[in-house]
């Protein structure tokens, strides 16, 4: 099961530290690997959060989501995305852009951090949103009762997880984004620039969002009518869970690839800590991006989320804890290394609770 479900984050492996050697010798595959390396401990609450939305849809668009959905997270948020940054914020071509990535490598990384208040700010509101609405619905499973129960509580008042994100928004615009980090240790005021971004990632939230959330409701209730009729015709019910398919799945497709570029802005800015070269960046974080979608669907395959519950809270909490560090990455330089580790012990943490509670329960059976 593991070797099949990660054959071709393997497969892809190896293409890409051979391209590395080829482009720029045995040195570049050093950094293709530790580009990898940090690809993934950054998205792996990315692999748990898209396999808590991937287990709701149906076999085809799982392998949607493993194969467009790749060529899309690959190239398109870990090659294309650098390069549009760049040609939007110092006013290029994308065809000069491109050759500025590939003749002038300082410059071009000099204006990547310039458009970084932008881009966190953008990718913080889009994963903050994510997290509030998270820990204000009252769920039947709690991690951390003593929060998420008084949390539940005020996620009664409608849109107060709209009203904290603005509030937090309009905090970082006039606070970080008035001292935002630039190239060489200076700062500038990119207060406007980091309002306008934070309210775009707001809006593409509630918009992704509420249109999958509205077509996976619809077809929920579909099904229910459907369960109905069969159970008074048949005597029985159908307890088999609903798979999303359509426009429902189409949404959510969608979300979860907004959900994965949000996710891997702190990745390909903290790339450039690494190398400032294009390619090496693609190679690597592209390797990374592989292994986390083969891990996405060997959750969803395994189960797991069923069996360890609580991952799915620890995930969400180191959502939030991104979305943070991304808002104060607009003025203060945080080290890649401290990002990782924030997920990896909140996520490592509901997974030894999970564990906790499977042997609290095997022993009380």
């Amino acid at each position: 099961m593991l070797l099949k479900t990660f054959r071709w984050a393997f497969a892809v492996t190896a293409l890409g530290l051979a391209a590395g050697v080829l482009y720029d010798g045995w040195t570049a595959l050093g950094i293709v690997a530790i580009l990898s390396v940090l690809e993934v401990s950054l998205s792996f609450d990315n692999a748990v959060i898209n396999a808590g939305i991937l287990k709701k849809m149906n076999a085809f668009w799982q392998k949607i989501f493993l194969t467009v959905g790749i060529v899309i997270a690959v190239f398109g948020m870990r090659l294309v995305f650098p390069v549009v940054i760049v040609a939007i914020s110092a006013r290029l071509s994308p065809w000069s852009a491109v050759h500025l990535a590939l003749t002038d490598k300082d410059r071009y990384q000099e204006l990547v951090t310039d458009a970084h208040p932008s881009i966190a700010a953008f990718g913080g509101m889009f994963l903050m949103m994510i997290f509030l609405d998270f820990v204000f619905e009252d769920r039947e499973i709690k991690w951390l009762g003593w929060l998420e129960r008084p949390l539940a509580k005020l996620g009664r008042v409608d849109m107060l997880s709209v009203c904290i994100a603005l509030v937090m928004l309009l905090v970082s615009a006039t606070t970080f984004g008035a001292h935002a980090h630039q190239h060489g240790g200076t700062h500038a005021d990119k207060a406007e620039t980091v309002l306008l971004a934070g309210v775009g990632g707001l809006i593409t939230y509630m918009v992704v969002g509420g249109l999958s959330g509205f077509f996976e409701q619809r077809l929920e209730n579909e099904e229910e009518r459907e369960a109905e009729q069969d159970a008074e015709q048949a005597g029985r019910s159908s307890g088999s869970p609903v798979k999303l398919a359509g426009k429902a799945a189409f949404f959510m497709f969608l979300y979860l690839e907004v959900l994965d570029a949000s996710f891997s802005f702190d990745g390909v800015i903290g790339a450039f800590a690494i190398t400032n070269d294009i390619v090496l960046m693609a190679l690597g974080l592209g390797i990374g991006a592989m292994y986390v979608r083969s891990l996405t669907v060997y959750l969803v395959r395994q189960g797991t989320l069923d069996d360890y519950v609580y991952l799915e809270h620890g995930a969400h909490y180191a959502i939030g804890a991104l979305s943070l560090i991304l808002l104060v990455t607009i003025q203060y330089e945080i080290n890649e290394i401290i990002t990782g580790l924030v997920g990896v012990v909140l996520i490592g943490a509901s997974f030894w609770s999970s564990v906790r509670r499977n042997r609290a329960l095997r022993a009380a059976s």
